[in-house]
């Protein structure tokens, strides 16, 4: 959870070719919204690494039947600006 602390060109320095975005962690304690998230995503894309975007639920929103609808705006708000092609480039993860 607390990986999200180094820069992308860091990463890319270092030989990293994946990077995780959006990990329930990262969301919840560091109230990372779908926005940032998407320009995470950008930065990403942008050094040519591949991004792996987490998605998913509390346990709460499960048991409220209320899990798809976020799921949904989690991938909707976050990765539907990205053009066709870099969309085939994200990995997700739920």
């Amino acid at each position: 959870a607390y990986t999200g602390e180094v820069s992308v060109g860091m990463l890319k320095s270092v030989g990293v070719h994946y990077v995780i975005i959006g990990h329930s962690e990262r969301r919840e304690y560091f109230n990372e919204s779908d926005e940032l998230l998407a320009k995470k995503v950008d930065a990403v894309l942008a050094k040519g690494l591949t991004p792996i975007f987490c998605c998913g639920e509390k346990l709460e929103v499960r048991e409220a039947d209320q899990h798809l609808q976020l799921v949904e705006n989690q991938v909707k708000n976050a990765l539907f600006h990205l053009s066709p092609e870099d969309f085939a480039k994200v990995v997700i993860a739920y």
